[in-house]
């Protein structure tokens, strides 16, 4: 099966219309099992969208899921492509002052179970550095995608270490211990640096797909100054690449390949971040 993430930058990119129909051919030529995508935006004024089939609602969320939504019209797309999948999304945050910002979980596989909650100190939905986490357990054995969106190892009001850690404990709480887990998305912990964000997560027990793939390219999911680095970026570090976006698992899982999407060779580039699609056993 396969597995996909990306940070969309959704409403925000630009020539987003364009770049929405080229994510939905991505998807329909690769046909992932499951794919985690975060910074799902819709604009807080839009009009409410008629909710179809597919749609399942994550429990103890109160997001609601408007017109302009980056899921709700991608799910729209992919159906009249002939692909069917299950999703849901969460709003985390307020974005750029305009929107409902949050992430999205899709499945091939009827969605059994979604989970929600903070990782992040603050919890205030106008709070730009709010973090939170979206799970689903589907298929027909126990096994749960998580689509995360951290914050930085250096931030002082909100550190990587403590989501990281809030995350974890969440995890030990709520998902049985036999139970297989993956994680997607956007870490903003270069896998490159040493002693941060990227060390923290495999020092957990933690295994890297890129790692236990077979077959790999070099992994660079950010090749550019991005909003959150410029200030971070002062040895040129993004300029010559980051691999940011990241896919982990709880098990030795079987990776038979793990590469870059959507970065102008492999598919056209359809947001300020690349795209990870890994195949696996299942």
């Amino acid at each position: 099966m396969k597995i996909l993430t990306l940070n969309t930058h959704s409403l925000v990119e630009p020539g987003y219309e364009n770049k929405l129909i080229e994510f939905a051919n991505v998807i329909q030529k690769e046909r992932p099992q499951v794919f985690a995508l975060q910074e799902v935006n819709q604009l807080r004024e839009a009009m409410l969208a008629d909710i179809k089939e597919g749609f399942v609602s994550c429990k103890n969320d109160g997001s609601v899921i408007r017109k302009d939504n980056h899921a709700y019209r991608l799910a729209d797309i992919l159906e009249n492509m002939g692909l069917k999948y299950y999703w849901t999304w969460i709003g985390a945050k307020v974005g750029y002052g305009i929107y409902d910002e949050g992430m999205a979980i899709f499945s091939q596989d009827p969605i059994i179970n979604t989970q929600q909650f903070f990782i992040s100190r603050n919890q205030s939905y106008t709070n730009w550095k709010t973090r939170k986490v979206l799970g689903v357990e589907t298929g027909k054995e126990p096994c749960w995608y998580f689509c995360v969106h951290m914050g930085w190892w250096d931030d002082e009001e909100e550190p990587f270490v403590a989501q990281w850690d809030n995350f974890q404990s969440e995890i030990r709480a709520r998902i049985p211990s036999y139970e297989k887990v993956w994680l997607l998305g956007d870490f903003n912990s270069p896998a490159e640096i040493r002693g941060e964000g990227y060390d923290y997560i495999k020092n957990c027990g933690w295994q890297d797909s890129w790692d236990l793939a077979e077959s790999k390219d070099d992994g660079i999911t950010v090749g550019k100054v991005i909003d959150g680095w410029k200030e971070r970026c002062e040895d040129g570090t993004a300029i010559k690449g980051m691999r940011i976006d990241q896919i982990w698992c709880n098990y030795t899982a079987q990776v038979k390949s793990s590469k870059v999407i959507c970065n102008g060779e492999n598919y056209p580039v359809v947001s300020d971040h690349y795209g990870i699609v890994i195949e696996v056993e299942r």
